[in-house]
């Protein structure tokens, strides 16, 4: 799930100038198999199975298996199909799709969207956000276990090394993410096509024996499975949301490949090969009972069992991979925004910038994800804290995007809350029937959630706070600079860059040098950057430059989102709008703050504790920014939150 910009970039100029069908659309779709489609492509190793084997099976019986199979098509079709891929694709911010782009499209301004509703939707966004970390914990961990399983279905003697075998594979994962995507990316879309003909493949030989199958296109057998089955057929419904696990990826990638190709892959191999593939299964159970432990191997010829477990295992590890880069660039992402520490941000591609690796969040999740294998042991075990993440980012996606629709587009009420009313249905029905399943593990995911949430929260708050509190102490620029013209202090040669937060008033760190050293440069740079709600700026926008007077400019620096603030860069661009500077000439002044709780900031006691923590533990303004280590001059004040 990384956002390849050059990619973004061929995908939107091919859809505007070739047709839907050109071979530059044709390409990215191959492409977007491998990184969009893999969660959502693997779910047929354990959705039908968790319906009728789960914690919360069913019965097998033949009203069973159409209902079930009724749902499955429907919940697709509805969900995926209409909601994302008709609308909900539709609201791009840039070209570029997610929770965060969908929040970047909600205009803040209190005479559309009062303050009060603004600060509410931010909240649903941070949610949803964060829901999505607890899914990244989980999607490694149940594809990849219920891959091997599939030796099980061979011979009861692999048992005992089914463990082992999931925990080596995932542990290899997630110790490669250092190298990057780049090399394996190349080879995920042509294995992806193998996979979906393959499972494609499967259906339709199941087909062939129980054609009537078929009708479980009609949505009466889903109506009927609740009308026989009440509160149980609730139960299995939060098995049935395993099928759409990943849909989501459909608008979260859009800014990587385009959104006419990834409809063109989707509904043209993903949907059909799932759909036939879920038949199959279907068919196969009215056939033989005895493969609800399994119905997907139980479709694969015993001869082929282990290259299947094979194909399978490298079909999850790609749906684990586009999992793992996604909660990469959703990070990368929330620290832009202000929702998250500076963590160390490495770069793995020089020609894709999407591409980054983030070890804290990698060891966290290699950590998490081999626990829960090791913890549930079973895939079945896992599928109870499977789904209520997804089910819930949905919800919100809908809520959002209602806002987008209403605030942004201008849509009438009238038009626009069917449509609302219509997605929350399903999305609540889905999100209701998976909060049954919390003490079978769905406790994991909301815990997961839970602790995002509070800490990206504490983090946006605590900065606001912060922020203010040295806004008050600053001293106005003009105010300043009489000072400086009146005492005329020694100028040495060189330049001195302040970075500051702010663009308002002189920054502290220049107070404390002026103050203690008597001396100035003979350029002084007082430097701002902050992050848009747009994914990226062209170079060309991305500098403001200001003369201020006495030697002092004010350089206020812009970055989307989806980039990497770069100090030397910022230089290198200021000095084509006549700021020139050298780099060996330039030192880079910072503060360093010592937080103190005991202050009067309207933050409970705890979330200051917390604050303070995070702050310590994030990492140095010189190495996110890359400031050149060599130049750097850090001064330190305590701060009373």
């Amino acid at each position: 799930m990384s956002k390849n910009q050059d990619q973004s970039t061929a995908a939107n100029s091919a859809q505007k100038a070739e047709s839907p069908f050109s071979p530059a659309n044709l390409f990215l779709a191959l492409c977007a198999l491998g990184v969009v489609y893999g969660d959502i492509g693997t779910s047929p190793l354990y959705s039908v199975r968790e319906c009728f084997h789960g914690i919360h099976g069913i019965a097998l019986s033949e009203q069973n298996i159409f209902g079930v199979i009724s749902l499955i098509f429907w919940s697709m079709t509805i969900v995926v199909c209409v909601k994302y891929v008709i609308f909900v694709m539709r609201a791009d911010n840039h070209h570029m799709g997610g929770v965060f782009a969908l929040l970047a499209l909600i205009p803040n301004d209190p005479s559309r969207v009062s303050p009060r509703v603004y600060a509410v939707v931010v909240f649903g966004a941070i949610l949803g956000a964060s829901l999505l970390y607890g899914d990244g914990v989980i999607t490694p961990a149940i594809s990849v276990l219920s891959a091997v399983e599939g030796l099980e279905v061979a011979t009861e003697a692999a048992r005992p090394f089914v463990l082992p075998i999931t925990c080596g594979i995932l542990l290899v994962l997630f110790l490669m993410q250092h190298r990057g995507t780049g090399v394996i990316g190349n080879v995920f879309g042509p294995v992806m096509v193998v996979w979906f003909c393959t499972i494609a493949c499967l259906g339709l030989r199941q087909l062939v024996q129980r054609p009537d199958i078929l009708a479980a296109v009609n949505p009466w057998y889903a109506f009927q499975f609740f009308a026989v089955n009440h509160f149980h057929g609730m139960l299995v419904l939060g098995s049935v949301v395993l099928c759409i696990t990943g849909g989501e990826a459909l608008y979260a990638d859009m800014g990587h490949f385009g959104r006419t190709p990834i409809r063109i892959s989707w509904l043209g191999i993903a949907y059909p090969a799932l759909i036939l593939n879920y038949m199959g299964q279907g068919a196969l159970l009215l056939t033989d009972h005895n493969f609800a432990f399994n119905p997907f191997y139980g479709m694969v010829p015993r001869p082929l069992i282990y290259p299947m477990v094979a194909l399978a295992t490298i079909a999850t590890v790609i749906a684990s991979q586009s999992m793992i880069s996604g909660i990469f660039s959703l990070t990368q992402q929330a620290i832009q925004l202000g929702f998250c520490p500076r963590m160390r941000i490495v770069h793995t591609s020089s020609q894709t910038q999407g591409q980054v690796y983030i070890p804290e969040v990698n060891y966290l999740m290699m950590v998490s994800c081999i626990g829960l294998v090791l913890a549930f042991q079973k895939s079945s075990g896992l599928a109870g804290a499977y789904g209520i993440a997804v089910t819930a980012d949905m919800a919100f996606t809908s809520i959002l995007f209602f806002f987008v629709i209403t605030k942004t587009w201008e849509w009438s009420l009238l038009k626009a809350v069917p449509l609302l009313v219509f997605f929350l249905i399903f999305d609540a029905s889905f999100f209701g029937s998976n909060l049954l399943k919390i003490l079978d593990g769905g406790w994991v995911t909301l815990t997961i959630a839970g602790v995002v949430a509070t800490a990206m929260t504490t983090w946006r708050d605590g900065r606001a706070a912060l922020a203010r509190r040295m806004l008050a102490s600053r001293l106005p620029v003009d105010v300043f600079l009489q000072d400086v013209a009146s005492h005329n202090p020694v100028r040495v040669r060189g330049t001195s860059v302040f970075l500051s937060v702010s663009p308002i008033g002189i920054p502290n760190s220049l107070l404390h040098h002026y103050k203690h050293s008597q001396v100035l440069h003979d350029k002084v740079v007082l430097l701002s950057i902050r992050s848009t709600d747009t994914p990226t700026i062209p170079d060309g926008e991305k500098i403001v430059l200001q003369q201020l007077g006495q030697g002092f400019f004010r350089v206020i620096a812009s970055f989307g989102y989806m980039e990497k603030p770069d100090v030397p860069k910022i230089m290198r661009l200021a000095s084509y709008k006549g700021l020139s500077t050298e780099i060996a000439s330039t030192s880079f002044y910072l503060s360093r703050e010592v937080l103190l709780i005991g202050g009067p900031t309207r933050m409970s006691r705890w979330r200051k504790a917390l604050f303070a923590f995070m702050s310590r533990n994030s990492n140095t303004a010189t190495a996110y920014f890359d400031v050149p280590p060599h130049r750097v001059v850090e001064l330190g004040m305590q701060v009373e939150l």
